[in-house]
C-alpha cells in the first residue's frame, strides 16, 4: 500500500527549482513518486511507507529550499 504525504516548499520561483526538488526527493528511500506544483509550492510524495517529516525536509534543505 501507498502513503501519500502533502508538503509545501517555500521559494520556488521557475521550473528548474521544482526540478531540483523533485529530484532530490526522490531519492528518499522508499519514495515513489513526487508531484511538485510550482504556483503554490505544494509537494505530494508517494512513498512505499509513512516517511518523516525530517527526512522530508532535509531532501528539501539540499536542493536549497525549505518545508513551511
Amino acid at each position: 500500500m501507498s502513503h501519500t504525504a502533502t508538503y509545501t516548499v517555500t521559494g520556488l520561483t521557475c521550473g528548474h527549482c521544482v526540478a531540483s526538488v523533485t529530484e532530490e526527493v526522490s531519492e528518499v528511500p522508499g519514495v515513489e513518486s513526487v508531484d511538485v506544483v510550482l504556483e503554490s509550492g505544494a509537494m505530494t510524495v508517494t512513498s512505499t511507507e509513512p516517511l518523516e517529516r525530517a527526512v522530508v525536509a532535509a531532501a528539501v534543505t539540499e536542493a536549497g529550499f525549505a518545508l513551511t
